[in-house]
Protein backbone atom coordinates (compact mmCIF):
# COMPACT_ATOMS: atom_id res chain seq x y z
CA UNK A 1 0.00 0.00 0.00
CA UNK A 2 2.84 2.38 0.89
CA UNK A 3 4.35 1.74 -2.55
CA UNK A 4 1.05 2.58 -4.25
CA UNK A 5 0.71 5.82 -2.30
CA UNK A 6 4.29 6.78 -3.14
CA UNK A 7 3.74 5.95 -6.80
CA UNK A 8 0.52 7.96 -6.84
CA UNK A 9 2.24 10.94 -5.25
CA UNK A 10 5.09 10.71 -7.76
CA UNK A 11 2.58 10.71 -10.58
CA UNK A 12 0.94 13.81 -9.18
CA UNK A 13 4.31 15.56 -8.99
CA UNK A 14 5.10 14.52 -12.56
CA UNK A 15 1.81 15.83 -13.85
CA UNK A 16 2.28 19.03 -11.87
CA UNK A 17 5.55 19.71 -13.66
CA UNK A 18 3.84 20.37 -16.97
CA UNK A 19 6.23 22.23 -19.23
CA UNK A 20 5.86 25.92 -20.16
CA UNK A 21 5.35 24.73 -23.72
CA UNK A 22 2.00 23.22 -22.76
CA UNK A 23 0.51 26.47 -21.56
CA UNK A 24 -0.89 28.72 -24.31
CA UNK A 25 -4.34 28.33 -25.80
CA UNK A 26 -5.05 30.36 -28.94
CA UNK A 27 -8.29 30.89 -30.83
CA UNK A 28 -9.20 32.43 -34.19
CA UNK A 29 -12.68 33.23 -35.47
CA UNK A 30 -13.32 34.29 -39.06
CA UNK A 31 -15.25 37.45 -39.87
CA UNK A 32 -18.39 35.55 -40.94
CA UNK A 33 -18.41 33.53 -37.72
CA UNK A 34 -18.26 36.42 -35.26
CA UNK A 35 -21.18 38.29 -33.73
CA UNK A 36 -20.04 41.68 -35.05
CA UNK A 37 -18.20 40.80 -38.26
CA UNK A 38 -14.73 41.30 -36.82
CA UNK A 39 -11.87 38.84 -37.06
CA UNK A 40 -10.98 37.60 -33.57
CA UNK A 41 -7.55 36.35 -32.51
CA UNK A 42 -6.80 35.37 -28.92
CA UNK A 43 -4.09 33.92 -26.68
CA UNK A 44 -3.88 32.90 -23.04
CA UNK A 45 -0.81 32.24 -20.92
CA UNK A 46 1.89 34.17 -22.73
CA UNK A 47 5.56 34.33 -21.74
CA UNK A 48 6.80 35.43 -18.34
CA UNK A 49 7.33 39.08 -19.25
CA UNK A 50 3.81 40.51 -19.05
CA UNK A 51 4.97 44.14 -19.27
CA UNK A 52 3.34 45.91 -22.21
CA UNK A 53 4.57 49.08 -23.85
CA UNK A 54 4.30 50.80 -27.21
CA UNK A 55 7.25 50.73 -29.62
CA UNK A 56 6.75 53.54 -32.10
CA UNK A 57 7.56 53.19 -35.76
CA UNK A 58 10.93 54.49 -36.92
CA UNK A 59 12.89 55.27 -40.07
CA UNK A 60 16.32 53.80 -40.75
CA UNK A 61 19.16 54.48 -43.13
CA UNK A 62 19.45 52.10 -46.10
CA UNK A 63 21.72 49.19 -45.27
CA UNK A 64 20.93 49.26 -41.55
CA UNK A 65 20.80 46.01 -39.58
CA UNK A 66 18.18 44.85 -37.08
CA UNK A 67 19.41 42.78 -34.10
CA UNK A 68 17.96 39.32 -33.48
CA UNK A 69 17.43 38.80 -29.75
CA UNK A 70 17.19 35.76 -27.50
CA UNK A 71 15.59 36.58 -24.14
CA UNK A 72 12.59 38.70 -25.10
CA UNK A 73 10.40 36.75 -22.65
CA UNK A 74 12.70 37.28 -19.65
CA UNK A 75 10.88 39.46 -17.10
CA UNK A 76 14.02 39.91 -15.01
CA UNK A 77 15.60 42.04 -17.74
CA UNK A 78 15.19 45.80 -17.70
CA UNK A 79 12.07 46.99 -19.50
CA UNK A 80 13.70 47.68 -22.89
CA UNK A 81 16.35 44.96 -22.65
CA UNK A 82 15.51 42.04 -24.94
CA UNK A 83 18.45 39.83 -23.96
CA UNK A 84 21.34 38.46 -25.99
CA UNK A 85 21.95 39.41 -29.61
CA UNK A 86 22.37 36.25 -31.70
CA UNK A 87 22.77 37.96 -35.07
CA UNK A 88 21.33 40.54 -37.44
CA UNK A 89 18.98 40.78 -40.40
CA UNK A 90 18.51 43.65 -42.87
CA UNK A 91 16.53 46.47 -41.28
CA UNK A 92 13.41 47.90 -42.92
CA UNK A 93 13.69 51.51 -44.00
CA UNK A 94 10.51 52.25 -42.02
CA UNK A 95 8.73 50.24 -39.31
CA UNK A 96 5.21 50.29 -37.89
CA UNK A 97 4.19 50.96 -34.31
CA UNK A 98 3.37 47.87 -32.24
CA UNK A 99 2.67 46.79 -28.65
CA UNK A 100 5.69 45.00 -27.16
CA UNK A 101 5.44 42.18 -24.62
CA UNK A 102 6.75 38.61 -24.21
CA UNK A 103 4.90 37.68 -27.40
CA UNK A 104 4.04 40.90 -29.21
CA UNK A 105 0.50 40.73 -30.53
CA UNK A 106 -0.72 43.71 -32.54
CA UNK A 107 0.43 46.70 -34.56
CA UNK A 108 -1.12 50.01 -35.56
CA UNK A 109 -2.58 48.54 -38.78
CA UNK A 110 -4.64 45.81 -37.09
CA UNK A 111 -2.25 42.98 -37.88
CA UNK A 112 -2.47 40.61 -34.91
CA UNK A 113 -0.59 37.44 -33.96
CA UNK A 114 -1.23 34.83 -31.25
CA UNK A 115 1.26 32.11 -30.27
CA UNK A 116 1.08 28.57 -28.90
CA UNK A 117 4.16 26.43 -28.30
CA UNK A 118 3.60 22.92 -29.62
CA UNK A 119 5.23 19.50 -29.42
CA UNK A 120 7.71 18.32 -32.04
CA UNK A 121 9.63 15.11 -32.62
CA UNK A 122 12.85 14.61 -30.70
CA UNK A 123 14.95 14.56 -33.88
CA UNK A 124 13.83 18.12 -34.72
CA UNK A 125 14.77 19.78 -31.44
CA UNK A 126 17.74 22.13 -31.18
CA UNK A 127 19.32 24.43 -28.61
CA UNK A 128 21.73 27.35 -28.82
CA UNK A 129 24.53 24.88 -28.05
CA UNK A 130 23.68 22.38 -30.79
CA UNK A 131 22.95 24.54 -33.83
CA UNK A 132 23.46 27.90 -35.47
CA UNK A 133 19.74 28.72 -35.64
CA UNK A 134 18.94 32.21 -34.25
CA UNK A 135 15.28 33.03 -34.97
CA UNK A 136 12.82 32.60 -32.09
CA UNK A 137 9.13 32.84 -32.76
CA UNK A 138 8.68 35.95 -30.59
CA UNK A 139 11.44 37.76 -32.49
CA UNK A 140 9.88 36.80 -35.81
CA UNK A 141 6.51 38.07 -34.58
CA UNK A 142 8.07 41.46 -33.79
CA UNK A 143 9.70 41.71 -37.20
CA UNK A 144 6.38 40.85 -38.87
CA UNK A 145 4.44 43.45 -36.85
CA UNK A 146 7.03 46.09 -37.70
CA UNK A 147 6.94 45.39 -41.43
CA UNK A 148 3.55 44.05 -42.49
CA UNK A 149 -0.16 44.91 -42.48
CA UNK A 150 -1.69 41.72 -43.93
CA UNK A 151 -1.86 38.26 -42.36
CA UNK A 152 -0.91 36.33 -45.49
CA UNK A 153 2.17 38.46 -46.09
CA UNK A 154 3.18 38.16 -42.44
CA UNK A 155 2.85 34.35 -42.55
CA UNK A 156 5.09 34.08 -45.62
CA UNK A 157 7.59 36.56 -44.15
CA UNK A 158 7.88 34.65 -40.86
CA UNK A 159 8.37 31.44 -42.80
CA UNK A 160 11.16 33.04 -44.83
CA UNK A 161 12.86 34.27 -41.66
CA UNK A 162 12.73 30.77 -40.22
CA UNK A 163 14.17 29.03 -43.26
CA UNK A 164 16.95 31.61 -43.80
CA UNK A 165 18.06 32.16 -40.21
CA UNK A 166 16.97 28.89 -38.61
CA UNK A 167 14.20 28.32 -36.06
CA UNK A 168 15.31 27.98 -32.44
CA UNK A 169 12.85 27.19 -29.64
CA UNK A 170 12.71 29.60 -26.71
CA UNK A 171 9.86 28.15 -24.65
CA UNK A 172 11.15 24.72 -23.73
CA UNK A 173 12.20 22.73 -26.77
CA UNK A 174 8.92 22.73 -28.67
CA UNK A 175 7.86 23.75 -32.12
CA UNK A 176 5.57 26.76 -32.59
CA UNK A 177 2.13 27.60 -33.95
CA UNK A 178 0.81 31.06 -34.69
CA UNK A 179 -2.55 32.46 -35.65
CA UNK A 180 -2.02 35.57 -37.74
CA UNK A 181 -5.01 37.80 -38.47
CA UNK A 182 -6.00 41.07 -40.09
CA UNK A 183 -9.39 42.65 -40.65
CA UNK A 184 -10.21 40.26 -43.49
CA UNK A 185 -8.75 36.85 -42.71
CA UNK A 186 -6.73 34.63 -40.39
CA UNK A 187 -3.95 32.14 -41.08
CA UNK A 188 -2.59 29.28 -38.99
CA UNK A 189 1.22 29.09 -39.23
CA UNK A 190 3.19 26.11 -37.89
CA UNK A 191 6.95 25.70 -37.78
CA UNK A 192 9.17 22.82 -36.64
CA UNK A 193 12.93 22.61 -36.38
CA UNK A 194 15.47 20.74 -38.44
CA UNK A 195 17.44 19.48 -35.45
CA UNK A 196 21.05 19.99 -34.34
CA UNK A 197 24.00 20.69 -36.60
CA UNK A 198 22.36 23.15 -39.01
CA UNK A 199 24.35 26.14 -40.24
CA UNK A 200 23.44 28.89 -42.71
CA UNK A 201 26.41 27.79 -44.82
CA UNK A 202 24.80 24.38 -45.38
CA UNK A 203 22.49 25.92 -47.95
CA UNK A 204 19.60 23.98 -46.44
CA UNK A 205 16.44 25.53 -44.94
CA UNK A 206 16.74 26.14 -41.19
CA UNK A 207 13.12 25.18 -40.50
CA UNK A 208 10.10 23.35 -41.89
CA UNK A 209 6.84 25.27 -42.00
CA UNK A 210 3.30 25.36 -43.36
CA UNK A 211 0.43 27.83 -43.17
CA UNK A 212 -3.28 27.37 -43.83
CA UNK A 213 -6.02 29.95 -44.21
CA UNK A 214 -8.99 29.80 -41.84
CA UNK A 215 -12.34 29.78 -43.71
CA UNK A 216 -14.20 33.02 -43.01
CA UNK A 217 -17.17 31.22 -41.45
CA UNK A 218 -15.05 28.96 -39.23
CA UNK A 219 -13.30 29.07 -35.87
CA UNK A 220 -10.27 27.16 -34.68
CA UNK A 221 -8.24 26.59 -31.53
CA UNK A 222 -4.64 25.49 -30.90
CA UNK A 223 -3.96 23.79 -27.53
CA UNK A 224 -0.17 23.40 -27.77
CA UNK A 225 -0.54 20.85 -30.54
CA UNK A 226 -0.41 20.94 -34.32
CA UNK A 227 -3.75 21.30 -36.14
CA UNK A 228 -2.73 21.44 -39.84
CA UNK A 229 -3.57 18.16 -41.55
CA UNK A 230 -3.57 17.53 -45.32
CA UNK A 231 -1.92 20.21 -47.44
CA UNK A 232 -2.54 21.19 -51.05
CA UNK A 233 0.47 23.31 -52.07
CA UNK A 234 -1.16 24.01 -55.44
CA UNK A 235 -3.99 25.81 -53.63
CA UNK A 236 -2.01 29.00 -53.05
CA UNK A 237 -5.13 30.85 -51.88
CA UNK A 238 -5.33 28.63 -48.80
CA UNK A 239 -1.86 27.15 -48.24
CA UNK A 240 1.70 28.39 -47.94
CA UNK A 241 4.59 25.96 -47.37
CA UNK A 242 8.35 25.82 -47.15
CA UNK A 243 10.08 24.10 -50.06
CA UNK A 244 11.13 21.22 -47.79
CA UNK A 245 7.76 20.64 -46.10
CA UNK A 246 7.32 17.17 -47.66
CA UNK A 247 10.84 16.05 -48.51
CA UNK A 248 12.09 16.41 -44.92
CA UNK A 249 9.34 14.06 -43.75
CA UNK A 250 10.27 11.53 -46.41
CA UNK A 251 14.02 11.77 -45.77
CA UNK A 252 13.57 11.37 -42.01
CA UNK A 253 11.19 8.42 -42.31
CA UNK A 254 8.19 10.33 -40.99
CA UNK A 255 6.21 9.63 -44.18
CA UNK A 256 6.38 6.89 -46.79
CA UNK A 257 5.07 8.08 -50.16
CA UNK A 258 4.80 4.45 -51.23
CA UNK A 259 2.30 3.68 -48.49
CA UNK A 260 -0.64 4.92 -50.51
CA UNK A 261 -1.66 7.11 -47.59
CA UNK A 262 -2.01 10.89 -47.92
CA UNK A 263 0.63 13.11 -46.35
CA UNK A 264 -0.74 14.56 -43.10
CA UNK A 265 1.41 17.35 -41.66
CA UNK A 266 0.11 16.80 -38.11
CA UNK A 267 0.98 13.09 -38.20
CA UNK A 268 4.38 13.62 -39.77
CA UNK A 269 5.86 16.29 -37.53
CA UNK A 270 4.01 16.07 -34.20
CA UNK A 271 4.51 13.24 -31.69
CA UNK A 272 1.63 11.39 -30.06
CA UNK A 273 -0.49 13.82 -28.09
CA UNK A 274 -1.80 13.72 -24.52
CA UNK A 275 -4.72 15.05 -22.50
CA UNK A 276 -3.11 18.46 -22.05
CA UNK A 277 -4.13 19.00 -25.69
CA UNK A 278 -7.06 16.65 -26.31
CA UNK A 279 -8.94 17.98 -23.28
CA UNK A 280 -8.93 21.45 -24.77
CA UNK A 281 -9.71 20.16 -28.27
CA UNK A 282 -12.76 18.48 -26.75
CA UNK A 283 -13.80 21.54 -24.75
CA UNK A 284 -13.56 23.92 -27.71
CA UNK A 285 -15.55 21.74 -30.08
CA UNK A 286 -18.24 20.77 -27.59
CA UNK A 287 -18.61 24.46 -26.65
CA UNK A 288 -18.90 25.97 -30.11
CA UNK A 289 -19.94 23.03 -32.32
CA UNK A 290 -21.65 20.53 -30.00
CA UNK A 291 -23.60 18.84 -32.80
CA UNK A 292 -20.76 18.56 -35.32
CA UNK A 293 -19.81 15.11 -34.04
CA UNK A 294 -20.85 12.59 -31.42
CA UNK A 295 -18.19 13.86 -29.04
CA UNK A 296 -17.02 11.73 -26.09
CA UNK A 297 -19.16 12.22 -22.99
CA UNK A 298 -16.99 13.96 -20.42
CA UNK A 299 -19.61 15.96 -18.55
CA UNK A 300 -20.03 14.95 -14.92
CA UNK A 301 -23.79 15.44 -14.71
CA UNK A 302 -23.57 15.24 -10.93
CA UNK A 303 -21.33 12.15 -10.80
CA UNK A 304 -18.26 13.33 -8.90
CA UNK A 305 -16.58 9.93 -9.33
CA UNK A 306 -16.79 9.89 -13.11
CA UNK A 307 -13.39 11.53 -13.52
CA UNK A 308 -11.77 8.80 -11.40
CA UNK A 309 -13.15 6.04 -13.61
CA UNK A 310 -10.44 6.38 -16.22
CA UNK A 311 -10.49 2.81 -17.53
CA UNK A 312 -13.94 3.41 -18.97
CA UNK A 313 -13.30 6.82 -20.51
CA UNK A 314 -13.20 7.13 -24.27
CA UNK A 315 -9.76 7.72 -25.79
CA UNK A 316 -10.63 9.42 -29.05
CA UNK A 317 -8.48 9.57 -32.20
CA UNK A 318 -7.13 13.04 -32.86
CA UNK A 319 -8.54 12.82 -36.38
CA UNK A 320 -12.06 13.58 -35.12
CA UNK A 321 -10.99 17.16 -34.43
CA UNK A 322 -10.93 19.10 -37.71
CA UNK A 323 -8.54 21.88 -38.64
CA UNK A 324 -11.43 24.28 -38.07
CA UNK A 325 -15.17 24.11 -37.56
CA UNK A 326 -18.21 26.25 -38.31
CA UNK A 327 -19.59 27.40 -34.94
CA UNK A 328 -23.29 26.80 -34.42
CA UNK A 329 -23.76 30.32 -33.06
CA UNK A 330 -21.85 33.49 -33.86
CA UNK A 331 -18.96 34.04 -31.44
CA UNK A 332 -18.48 37.32 -29.58
CA UNK A 333 -15.56 38.85 -27.70
CA UNK A 334 -17.30 37.96 -24.44
CA UNK A 335 -17.64 34.33 -25.60
CA UNK A 336 -13.89 34.13 -26.14
CA UNK A 337 -13.31 35.75 -22.75
CA UNK A 338 -15.50 33.11 -21.13
CA UNK A 339 -13.57 30.33 -22.86
CA UNK A 340 -10.27 31.84 -21.78
CA UNK A 341 -11.55 31.68 -18.20
CA UNK A 342 -12.60 28.05 -18.44
CA UNK A 343 -11.37 25.57 -15.83
CA UNK A 344 -13.34 22.62 -17.26
CA UNK A 345 -16.33 23.24 -14.99
CA UNK A 346 -18.57 20.18 -14.53
CA UNK A 347 -16.42 17.89 -16.65
CA UNK A 348 -14.14 14.98 -15.78
CA UNK A 349 -11.25 17.47 -16.04
CA UNK A 350 -12.72 19.73 -13.33
CA UNK A 351 -10.18 19.51 -10.52
CA UNK A 352 -12.70 21.01 -8.05
CA UNK A 353 -15.20 18.19 -8.61
CA UNK A 354 -13.26 15.36 -7.00
CA UNK A 355 -14.43 13.72 -3.78
CA UNK A 356 -11.14 14.73 -2.12
CA UNK A 357 -12.63 18.18 -1.52
CA UNK A 358 -15.69 16.94 0.40
CA UNK A 359 -15.98 17.82 4.10
CA UNK A 360 -18.77 17.40 6.68
CA UNK A 361 -21.48 20.02 6.36
CA UNK A 362 -22.59 22.33 9.15
CA UNK A 363 -25.98 23.70 10.14
CA UNK A 364 -26.69 27.36 10.89
CA UNK A 365 -25.35 26.97 14.41
CA UNK A 366 -22.11 25.51 13.14
CA UNK A 367 -22.83 21.93 14.16
CA UNK A 368 -21.78 19.08 11.88
CA UNK A 369 -24.47 17.42 9.79
CA UNK A 370 -24.56 14.04 8.04
CA UNK A 371 -24.27 15.75 4.65
CA UNK A 372 -20.91 16.16 2.89
CA UNK A 373 -20.28 19.44 1.08
CA UNK A 374 -17.49 21.01 -0.95
CA UNK A 375 -14.80 22.57 1.24
CA UNK A 376 -14.55 26.39 1.20
CA UNK A 377 -10.91 25.83 0.24
CA UNK A 378 -11.88 24.11 -3.01
CA UNK A 379 -10.06 25.86 -5.84
CA UNK A 380 -9.52 25.20 -9.54
CA UNK A 381 -5.90 26.29 -9.00
CA UNK A 382 -4.51 24.11 -6.20
CA UNK A 383 -0.77 24.51 -5.80
CA UNK A 384 1.61 21.59 -5.90
CA UNK A 385 1.53 21.11 -2.13
CA UNK A 386 -2.26 20.94 -2.11
CA UNK A 387 -2.30 18.54 -5.04
CA UNK A 388 0.14 16.24 -3.29
CA UNK A 389 -1.80 16.40 -0.03
CA UNK A 390 -5.14 15.54 -1.65
CA UNK A 391 -3.61 13.37 -4.39
CA UNK A 392 -5.26 15.38 -7.12
CA UNK A 393 -4.40 14.68 -10.75
CA UNK A 394 -3.50 17.92 -12.48
CA UNK A 395 -5.54 18.66 -15.59
CA UNK A 396 -4.29 21.60 -17.58
CA UNK A 397 -7.23 24.04 -17.90
CA UNK A 398 -7.52 27.01 -20.25
CA UNK A 399 -7.18 29.56 -17.43
CA UNK A 400 -4.04 29.16 -15.35
CA UNK A 401 -3.03 30.86 -12.12
CA UNK A 402 0.43 31.53 -13.55
CA UNK A 403 -0.92 32.75 -16.85
CA UNK A 404 1.43 35.76 -17.12
CA UNK A 405 -0.92 37.62 -19.51
CA UNK A 406 -3.17 37.11 -22.50
CA UNK A 407 -5.31 38.91 -25.01
CA UNK A 408 -8.11 39.07 -27.52
CA UNK A 409 -7.55 41.09 -30.70
CA UNK A 410 -10.79 42.40 -32.19
CA UNK A 411 -10.05 43.42 -35.79
CA UNK A 412 -12.65 45.49 -37.68
CA UNK A 413 -12.50 46.78 -41.24
CA UNK A 414 -15.33 49.30 -41.00
CA UNK A 415 -13.36 51.64 -38.74
CA UNK A 416 -10.00 53.35 -39.16
CA UNK A 417 -7.17 51.14 -37.96
CA UNK A 418 -6.49 53.34 -34.94
CA UNK A 419 -10.03 52.68 -33.67
CA UNK A 420 -10.92 49.39 -35.34
CA UNK A 421 -8.29 47.28 -33.61
CA UNK A 422 -9.13 46.56 -29.97
CA UNK A 423 -6.47 44.82 -27.93
CA UNK A 424 -8.25 43.33 -24.92
CA UNK A 425 -5.54 42.52 -22.34
CA UNK A 426 -5.49 40.59 -19.07
CA UNK A 427 -2.54 40.10 -16.74
CA UNK A 428 -1.77 37.08 -14.55
CA UNK A 429 -4.86 34.82 -14.29
CA UNK A 430 -7.90 35.56 -16.51
CA UNK A 431 -10.13 33.71 -14.04
CA UNK A 432 -9.32 36.39 -11.47
CA UNK A 433 -8.15 39.58 -13.16
CA UNK A 434 -10.01 41.97 -15.48
CA UNK A 435 -9.67 42.58 -19.20
CA UNK A 436 -8.83 46.12 -20.30
CA UNK A 437 -9.18 47.38 -23.89
CA UNK A 438 -6.36 49.16 -25.67
CA UNK A 439 -6.68 50.44 -29.21
CA UNK A 440 -4.36 49.87 -32.15
CA UNK A 441 -3.73 53.59 -32.36
CA UNK A 442 -2.90 54.08 -28.69
CA UNK A 443 0.25 56.08 -28.07
CA UNK A 444 1.26 54.50 -24.75
CA UNK A 445 0.27 52.14 -21.96
CA UNK A 446 -0.15 53.04 -18.30
CA UNK A 447 2.90 52.68 -16.06
CA UNK A 448 1.16 50.01 -13.97
CA UNK A 449 1.17 47.67 -17.00
CA UNK A 450 4.87 48.34 -17.61
CA UNK A 451 6.07 47.49 -14.09
CA UNK A 452 6.76 43.88 -13.13
CA UNK A 453 9.70 42.03 -11.63
CA UNK A 454 8.88 38.43 -10.62
CA UNK A 455 11.60 38.64 -7.95
CA UNK A 456 10.45 41.87 -6.30
CA UNK A 457 6.96 42.99 -5.23
CA UNK A 458 6.03 46.46 -6.44
CA UNK A 459 2.92 48.39 -5.38
CA UNK A 460 2.90 50.19 -8.74
CA UNK A 461 2.50 46.95 -10.71
CA UNK A 462 -0.86 45.82 -12.09
CA UNK A 463 0.48 42.29 -12.49
CA UNK A 464 1.44 42.14 -8.81
CA UNK A 465 -1.94 43.61 -7.79
CA UNK A 466 -3.84 40.90 -9.66
CA UNK A 467 -1.45 38.17 -8.52
CA UNK A 468 -1.78 39.23 -4.87
CA UNK A 469 -5.55 38.90 -5.06
CA UNK A 470 -5.16 35.58 -6.89
CA UNK A 471 -3.05 34.23 -4.03
CA UNK A 472 -5.37 35.58 -1.33
CA UNK A 473 -8.23 33.56 -2.82
CA UNK A 474 -6.59 30.48 -1.33
CA UNK A 475 -7.66 31.68 2.12
CA UNK A 476 -11.26 30.75 1.30
CA UNK A 477 -11.63 30.39 -2.44
CA UNK A 478 -15.31 29.50 -2.69
CA UNK A 479 -16.33 32.69 -0.90
CA UNK A 480 -13.52 35.03 -1.97
CA UNK A 481 -14.07 34.46 -5.70
CA UNK A 482 -17.54 35.96 -5.24
CA UNK A 483 -15.91 39.12 -3.89
CA UNK A 484 -13.66 39.24 -6.95
CA UNK A 485 -16.57 38.87 -9.36
CA UNK A 486 -18.56 41.52 -7.53
CA UNK A 487 -15.79 43.98 -8.35
CA UNK A 488 -14.64 42.74 -11.75
CA UNK A 489 -17.91 42.08 -13.53
CA UNK A 490 -19.37 45.61 -13.20
CA UNK A 491 -15.99 47.01 -14.29
CA UNK A 492 -15.95 44.92 -17.46
CA UNK A 493 -19.64 45.40 -18.19
CA UNK A 494 -19.17 49.16 -18.04
CA UNK A 495 -16.46 48.86 -20.70
CA UNK A 496 -18.74 46.90 -23.02
CA UNK A 497 -21.61 49.32 -22.40
CA UNK A 498 -19.37 52.29 -23.15
CA UNK A 499 -17.57 50.83 -26.18
CA UNK A 500 -19.88 51.91 -29.00
CA UNK A 501 -20.36 55.44 -27.67
CA UNK A 502 -16.65 55.82 -27.00
CA UNK A 503 -15.71 54.71 -30.50
CA UNK A 504 -18.22 57.06 -32.07
CA UNK A 505 -16.61 59.92 -30.17
CA UNK A 506 -13.19 58.76 -31.32
CA UNK A 507 -14.42 58.46 -34.93
CA UNK A 508 -15.78 62.02 -34.88
CA UNK A 509 -12.44 63.24 -33.57
CA UNK A 510 -10.56 61.15 -36.13
CA UNK A 511 -12.34 62.84 -39.03
CA UNK A 512 -11.06 66.20 -37.81
CA UNK A 513 -7.73 65.24 -36.26
CA UNK A 514 -6.48 61.62 -36.22
CA UNK A 515 -3.83 62.44 -33.62
CA UNK A 516 -6.47 63.84 -31.28
CA UNK A 517 -8.44 60.59 -31.64
CA UNK A 518 -5.36 58.57 -30.71
CA UNK A 519 -4.74 60.75 -27.67
CA UNK A 520 -8.40 60.40 -26.64
CA UNK A 521 -8.31 56.59 -26.82
CA UNK A 522 -4.93 56.44 -25.08
CA UNK A 523 -6.23 58.50 -22.19
CA UNK A 524 -9.30 56.25 -21.93
CA UNK A 525 -7.32 53.00 -21.92
CA UNK A 526 -4.65 54.26 -19.56
CA UNK A 527 -7.36 55.43 -17.20
CA UNK A 528 -8.87 51.94 -17.18
CA UNK A 529 -5.47 50.36 -16.51
CA UNK A 530 -4.92 52.67 -13.57
CA UNK A 531 -8.44 52.04 -12.31
CA UNK A 532 -8.03 48.26 -12.55
CA UNK A 533 -4.78 48.37 -10.60
CA UNK A 534 -6.22 50.58 -7.85
CA UNK A 535 -9.37 48.47 -7.71
CA UNK A 536 -7.40 45.27 -7.08
CA UNK A 537 -5.14 46.92 -4.50
CA UNK A 538 -8.28 47.87 -2.60
CA UNK A 539 -9.71 44.39 -3.11
CA UNK A 540 -6.48 42.96 -1.73
CA UNK A 541 -6.92 44.96 1.46
CA UNK A 542 -10.54 43.87 1.83
CA UNK A 543 -9.72 40.18 1.34
CA UNK A 544 -6.93 40.32 3.92
CA UNK A 545 -9.34 41.68 6.51
CA UNK A 546 -12.31 39.53 5.55
CA UNK A 547 -10.51 36.19 5.41
CA UNK A 548 -7.65 36.65 7.86
CA UNK A 549 -7.12 34.17 10.68
CA UNK A 550 -8.73 36.69 13.02
CA UNK A 551 -12.03 35.57 11.53
CA UNK A 552 -13.52 32.17 12.44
Amino acid sequence: MRFLITLSTALVVFLASISPGQACTVIAVGKNATADGSVLISQTDTGQDSRIYVVHGQEFEPGSKAPVYFGIQDATNELHDDGDILGYIPQAEATYTYFHTAYSHINEHQLAIAESTTDQREELKVTRATGAQIMTIEQAMIFALQRHTKARDAARFIGELMTEYGFIPSSGDGSESLIIGDTQEAWVFEVVGVGPGWTPESGKPGAIWAAQRLPDDHATMIPNYSIIKQIDPEDSANFLVSDNYLQEAIDRGFYDPGSGLPFVWQDAYAPLTAEFATGRFWLFHTTFAPNYFDWPDRHLDGDIYKGLNQYFQTVEPLSIYPFSVKPEEKISVSDVMAFQRSVFEDTIYDITAGPQWLVPGRDEEGNFTSEFVKSPLTTPFPGRDMRELLQLTYRRPVARHRGHSGMIAQLRDWLPDEIGGVYWIFLDNPYVGPYVPMYAGNLSTHESYQVYDPEKYDERSARWAFDFVDNLLNLKFQEAIKDVRAVREPFEQAMFDRQQELEQEALALHKKDPQAAREFLTEYSNGLMEQATDMYLQLRNELIVKYSNNQE
